[in-house]
């Protein structure tokens, strides 16, 4: 729908609000009658250009190996998570062994970023600095300098002057990004784009956004804890299944190299109400350490309270725990969390949250070196996971002995690994052989 004016209420769709003013292009004839630019699939240059690396092993791993050249690259995270200083260390990196790199900045001046860039070591003279918002600006200088990355922190502070609007604004944003991204890809220039987000945790401005670039990368985790997860949402160049693990420190965001060995290395012993998962972050095994507590409630309704996990999912392996393996939960409050600011979305999880739940309900302790394994079905029944030896390979590394897995996975685990494994078929048994020893 179109409209030569600002209308409160659309006629189309009966929406309100719903207009963003844009720049009408003159519609002309670009069609001129010569030889056709269409060609065979088979006859296209496909061969692959050598990606830049950005010297960090975990960020080149989300991205799939590097960022490719001309690629246009989206960071969103929430305030404060860490994305300018990752941004800077890559950067840093880069100049270093690659050549010159534009960090522009909308929102900080150029003493603010060196000062930073001090404390974290990363200063060097092809490191560039532009503190701007004009995107006339920003791509003439761009075009002069030709860096081999461009960094945009960020996306929302930088307008167009053609554009009545004010920065940040849904018509602003899909046209500072479209005008950059075109730029990118004519001149074979790598941008990295920050984007800000919303209180529900998407990147703010048009859903389209994400659509047109290459790369959306989500760097997340909770403020008070010292783990940062690098999520990919979409990756045009590789897989959206891999996650780069980091840890804040004094000096910046560190590489885990090891992260299941650091998320267990405070686990306590001989303690009710632990267990540890196996979850696949990509194609990474990573081991977590699952806590609940069952206490009688003192309110008419238990209370039900969820870290790192989702709690609908939690509230239903609390029924199935009542109504299928016998455990009387209605009369107790439950509170369940992931060890270490985690979170966790795979069902492969289930069975190490009824676990521990068991565990505290009936304040018995799960064998210290025992994993877990398996998603819960409604039923009771549990049901096998995709990748089981990565799984124990990893826990196996880590000094496991025991690991209590789906039954229908027995079969292609069995005879490779040194653990002890335990094949159930529902959450009953499974409960027996984690609570109730062999």
């Amino acid at each position: 729908m179109e409209s030569p004016k600002w209308l409160g209420k659309c006629p189309g769709c009966s929406s309100w609000n719903s207009f963003a003013e844009k720049i009408m292009a003159k519609k002309r004839n670009i069609y001129k009658d010569e030889d056709s630019a269409v060609q065979s699939i088979t006859d296209v240059d496909f061969a692959e250009e050598d990606r830049l690396s950005t010297g960090i092993d975990e960020l080149d791993r989300v991205l799939g190996g590097g960022i490719v050249p001309g690629s246009i690259v989206l960071l969103g995270g929430d305030p404060g998570i860490g994305k300018s200083t990752l941004l800077l260390q890559a950067a840093w990196q880069i100049s270093v062994n690659a050549g010159e790199v534009l960090y522009i900045s909308g929102e900080e001046s150029a003493k603010q970023i060196a000062l930073r860039a001090k404390r974290l070591g990363a200063l060097h003279d092809n490191f560039l600095l532009f503190t701007e918002t004009a995107l006339d600006a920003v791509e003439a200088t761009i075009i002069k300098q030709r860096p081999k990355l461009v960094i945009v922190d960020s996306i929302q502070t930088i307008y167009k002057s053609e554009l009545p609007m004010a920065p940040g604004t849904l018509g602003q944003v899909r046209e500072c990004t479209g005008q950059l991204m075109r730029l990118a890809k004519d001149n074979n220039i790598s941008i990295i784009l920050v984007g800000h987000v919303t209180k529900e945790g998407n990147i703010a401005g048009p859903k389209l956004l994400e659509h047109m670039v290459d790369v959306v990368l989500y760097l997340e985790g909770e403020r008070n804890h010292a783990f940062r997860i690098l999520r990919g949402a979409k990756n045009r160049y590789g897989s959206t299944h891999e996650i780069g693990i980091f840890e804040m420190a004094e000096q910046g965001l560190r590489v885990v190299a090891n992260p299941s060995e650091l998320l267990l290395s405070e686990r306590p012993l001989e303690a009710a109400g632990s267990s540890v998962v196996s979850v696949l972050e990509g194609t990474r095994p990573v081991l977590l350490e699952i806590q609940a507590l069952v206490s009688s409630t003192v309110f008419g309704n238990p209370r039900r309270l969820t870290t790192g996990l989702d709690y609908n999912r939690v509230a239903m392996i609390l029924a199935i725990l009542e109504k299928r393996a016998g455990l009387h939960i209605n009369n107790f409050d439950a509170y369940i969390n992931v060890a270490g600011g985690v979170k966790i979305i795979e069902p492969g999880a289930d069975l190490g949250i009824a676990a521990a739940v068991a565990s505290s309900l009936k304040n018995k302790v799960i064998q210290y070196k025992t994993l877990l394994i398996g998603e819960v079905g409604l039923t009771g029944e549990v049901r096998r996971v995709a990748q089981i030896q990565r799984r124990l390979y990893e826990a196996e590394k880590l000094g496991f002995n025991r690991a209590i897995i789906p039954y229908n996975n027995l079969k292609e685990a069995s005879g490779e690994f040194s653990l002890q494994l335990a094949g159930v078929k529902n959450i009953s048994e499974a409960l027996e052989h984690a609570l109730g020893g062999e």
